[in-house]
């Protein structure tokens, strides 16, 4: 035991004084408990910041003020995750944080007013994972085939690559939040509860799910013409949901070990995947029409591939990253969520003129019955120098989206840029985006932007 305490302390000494970046980064905050490494804990801890300036949509106030646009600083992401192996068959996995602090809200739960538990202070850290796996089929005992089998609050939630991409190393400055479908109403944060499996066999890769979705009760509003009858999450006493994933690897492989999906590798890997995945829950969601409650089944579906490669001469660290993903929803008739990240705005009820459908500040109609085409792309710039002060990687993005509630189609886009003082670990990112305002169900009122400069660090 006290050569145990004795490496962790030494371990801890060094991951301080040289774990600072990509290409010193090493395992980082690991600490072996064998001579081997067989066994051992490892800590992963990361804070995302925004700054921002944002323009409002129409019928928009902040804290009793009517308001156009905004400008503020939040705490998009900070997050603590720790995972354990006492042997090579069994693995804990605990992560926890907080997420969308602003100066409007994200504070403690039923925090009001001012004072110190005033809006958005003191929020509340929860549990994004906390599973448990056992390693039926280890790799190396079979190097075609693998397969662990988990339990717990887990991430494993089929669908897309996205729907389990990792927030430490994302091309753009975050994922477009479709790509998490049930977020915070039948999941928690983009997890279920229930059993997983994964594993390998050469360079196919699979993942499937057995879960209990979270109850969701949103009353049905009641119609007398089925045709304008809306879908509203309602599960009742939830049926269990079933997901997948399923991808070909043609080049490199990636670890399977954690769920979390790579965003961009920065020309370190050779990757070429793609994949296909699904989503079902039965009688996820009601409708109501002359009184009469109908449910309805959650049936998602998505396709999609994804590229990483180095490209260019070795010496000078060029590289692409590209995603591209369709997504093909049905959560009822005229399902339809709108959402808005960290958004500071409220309806202003004095307003007269037309205001926006999906609501005030910086919402936005985001997930819903129909169909998401979605495609990122981004480039590291050449370098001369072998360890460069400051990398450099442009990106964009395109988005299209035709929901059965809206009689019109709409298409986005984002732009911005990576400037990487060491790799992911110490980051900086901005990014503008435009989203359509919609101020009927077949118009579409222009556009509003958001400007986002973020700082992250993980270790």
């Amino acid at each position: 035991m006290k050569r145990i305490i004795t490496a962790a302390l030494l371990s801890m000494i060094w991951v301080s004084g040289f774990s600072q970046g990509s290409t010193d980064y090493g395992s980082g905050m690991k600490f072996n408990l064998n001579e081997d490494g067989s066994k051992y804990m490892r800590f992963i801890a990361w804070n995302q910041i925004w700054l921002r300036s944002s323009q409002m949509n129409p019928g928009t106030m902040i804290a009793d003020e009517p308001a156009t646009k905004s400008t503020d600083i939040g705490n998009r992401r900070l997050r603590f995750l720790i995972y354990a192996q006492i042997s090579k068959r069994y693995m804990i996995v605990t992560h926890f944080g907080i997420n969308n602090q602003s100066f409007t809200g994200g504070g403690a739960s039923g925090s009001t007013g001012t004072g110190g538990y005033g809006v958005g202070k003191k929020p509340g850290m929860f549990f994004h994972d906390a599973w448990n796996e056992y390693a039926l089929v280890l790799p190396e005992k079979d190097k075609k085939f693998s397969l662990s089998l988990g339990g717990g609050l887990h991430y494993y939630m089929g669908l897309s690559r996205a729907t389990m991409s990792s927030t430490l190393n994302m091309l753009m400055v975050d994922e477009p939040i479709f790509n998490w479908p049930l977020i915070d109403n039948s999941d928690e944060f983009g997890r279920q509860m229930g059993l997983f499996a994964k594993g390998k066999y050469g360079k196919f890769e699979y993942r499937v799910s057995a879960n209990k979705p979270f109850s969701t009760n949103t009353p049905p509003v009641d119609v007398t013409d089925p045709a304008k009858a809306v879908a509203v999450d309602n599960s009742g006493n939830t049926e269990w949901s079933k997901a997948g994933y399923f991808e070909y690897q043609f080049l490199d492989t990636e670890s399977n070990l954690l769920p979390y999906k790579v965003g961009s590798y920065l020309g370190t890997k050779r990757i070429f995947n793609i994949g296909a995945g699904f989503y079902n829950a039965q009688d996820g969601t009601r409708t109501s029409v002359n009184s009469k409650i109908e449910k309805h089944d959650i049936q998602l579906f998505a396709a999609d591939a994804f590229v990483d490669l180095p490209i260019g001469k070795k010496e000078k660290k060029m590289a692409i990253t590209a995603y591209s993903v369709y997504y093909n929803y049905d959560f009822g008739p005229n399902y339809l969520r709108n959402i808005g990240i960290m958004n500071v705005g409220v309806a202003d009820p004095a307003f007269t003129g037309t205001k926006a459908l999906a609501g005030a500040g910086n919402t936005q109609a985001a997930i819903g019955t129909g169909t998401i085409w979605y495609t990122q792309a981004g480039f590291l710039l050449p370098c001369k120098a072998e360890k460069p002060l400051v990398r450099v990687q442009p990106f964009g993005a395109v988005t299209y989206k035709n929901f059965e509630a809206l009689d019109k189609s709409s298409t986005q886009f984002d732009a911005g840029a990576n400037f990487f003082l060491d790799g992911h670990h110490a980051k900086i990112t901005t990014q503008y985006s435009s989203r359509p305002v919609y101020s009927a169900k077949n118009t579409i009122d222009g556009s509003r932007g958001e400007f986002i400069v973020q700082l992250q660090i993980y270790l």
